[in-house]
Parts: structure tokens; sequence; C-alpha cells
């Protein structure tokens, strides 16, 4: 038995899909459900441990990539979750919805948009008013765009960037402060970008530089409520953000230079976001940055 189990996860990790990827764009924000292929986000592998029993968290973007695989892989920990996703993705996050309920969670949808600090505020209390408290941040939404030259970038694109990656973080964070105890967890995403620059990605990188530092300053300022803020920093990773950012010949190199020579899986980075919202398992852990590079060593 024990070797059969072992050749079915085997073939299970070989079926990741491999560059180069499907040539394909969409407009923006990118839908989860019209990619080719979908990303892995259920993790068949993961096991859930009770980790989580019982928490409350709240993911911005949970509707797909990244935020999608935090709200299963939590959900299979046994927190009850509450997701924050523009309109317009609505397709995806009923079905993020969907398969948390499948693993016996609660799901709250919340449509809205971070840039907006009242509606920052409105998120966290419907998520209080509905599960009666709050216990995980998860700062996931992010917003991107590729230009050639610094004189490509519009004073709309720059503030919509900033708006979205760094001030939306700040306004859930300064929300969710009301209620989070002793105990609670925020956890932020960076990105590689943030630590090694892109020449394409001026804004973002810079919004995840900003992300690096404001996690560092705020688990100084938090540590004495004993509440744990960490940041997860991938490299790439296969999901709607890089499909409608970037063009299709360029969709199908993603990740294709990374020493393992394919985009990351939601699904592979997800673990990590569990693993800084767990006290079983980083109860000792606060202001640190996490790379996920796909065997990428520079910025370890």
């Amino acid at each position: 038995m024990a070797k059969a189990k072992k050749s079915k996860e085997k073939s299970q990790h070989e079926e990741q899909p491999k560059s180069p990827m499907p040539a394909h764009h969409q407009p923006r924000p990118g839908i989860e459900a019209k990619m080719t292929p979908k990303p892995e986000f259920l993790a068949p592998l993961y096991k859930g441990a009770e980790k989580l029993k019982d928490k409350v968290a709240i993911i911005t973007g949970g509707d797909s990539g990244i935020g999608r695989s935090v709200a299963v892989l939590y959900a299979r920990e046994g927190a009850d979750i509450a997701i924050v996703y523009l309109p317009e993705e609505e397709i995806d996050a009923k079905e993020t919805a969907k398969h948390v309920k499948k693993e016996g969670q609660k799901c709250l949808l919340i449509p809205g948009d971070v840039k907006d600090s009242k509606f920052c505020e409105k998120a966290i209390k419907k998520t209080v008013d509905e599960f009666g408290r709050l216990d995980i941040l998860v700062n996931n939404a992010a917003y991107q765009q590729h230009q050639k030259s610094p004189e490509d970038i519009t004073d709309e694109q720059f503030e919509k960037t900033f708006r979205t990656n760094i001030f939306g973080y700040f306004y859930m964070v300064r929300a969710a402060l009301k209620h989070l105890k002793e105990g609670s967890a925020i956890v932020n995403c960076g990105s590689i970008t943030g630590l090694e620059g892109n020449k394409e990605l001026l804004d973002y990188s810079a919004t995840k530089g900003a992300i690096h530092a404001f996690t560092k300053s705020l688990a100084q300022q938090l540590v004495e409520r004993n509440i744990r803020v960490n940041c997860v920093s991938p490299g790439p990773i296969w999901t709607p953000l890089n499909v409608a950012d970037k063009q299709a010949k360029e969709v199908a190199k993603h990740g294709a230079d990374t020493p393992m020579k394919r985009p990351g899986q939601p699904e592979e980075v997800a673990p990590a976001f569990v693993f800084f919202a767990s006290d079983a398992d980083s109860s000792y852990i606060s202001g640190e940055i996490l790379t996920l590079l796909g065997g990428e060593t520079r910025a370890a």
C-alpha cells in the first residue's frame, strides 16, 4: 500500500504544467475560469491537521490565483473564510466559495475594491458581523502593468498600482486591528520583484518593496500585542494577474527562466500562508519574508 501511494503522489507532481505555457491573453483583471491550463489550487497532497480550527480569516484577492488556494487550505485547516474581490471577478469568487464549503467551512463573499479605505472598513465589519470574530488577515490583492520605460507609466497607472498594492494593505490592517486579538496573524503577499526589482515593473516592484518594509515595521509595532506579521514573497506563479498583464507570447514564457523551468502553481505557495497563520508552525516568527522562487537562490 505504501509503495502504491508513493507512486500516485509522484505522478501527481509530474502533472504540473511545464513551460512553454499556452500563449494566451485576457483583458484585466483576468478570470481564472478562462485560463488554459487552469491554475492548480486544490493541493491534493496537503492534509489538514486542524491548525486553524475555529479561526476566521479574511483574504483580499481571494477569488483566484494564490488567494484561492490559500482560502481552500485555510478551510482545510478548519477556518471560516471571508473573500474580498473585485465585482467583475464574481464567477471566480463563487467557485472559490464552493471549494471552501467542500472543505466543511463557511465562506463569505465581499465584492469591492481595496483602494477605498471605507470599503476596507466595511469588509472587516461584515466579516466580524458574520462570524463573530477575526483572527487572520491575508493581504493578497494586487495590480500590475508592464511598461517598457518610466515615461510610459501614466499618473493613473502609478496611482492605481500604489493604491491597490500598498494603500489597500494599510487600510485592511488599520480596520482589522480593531478586532484582532493576541495570537492573531497578518500575512502579506510580497514578490521577488520587491527584492530584486524588475525593469518593466517599476511601480509594481516599488510597491512590493514597500510591502516588505511594511511587514517588518508592522511586526515591530505589533509584537507587544502578540500579533505576528509575516510576508510570503513568490517568484513567477501561474495566476490570472499575469495572463491579464502580459502579451500572449510572453505568457507562454512565464516562469521559464527559473531553475525549475516553469511557473509555480498556487497550491505550491499556499502552504507558506498556512505556516505563517498557524501558531503550531510559526509562533516564534514575526517580521520575516519567505521567498518561493522555483530554485532561484539569489534572493534567499
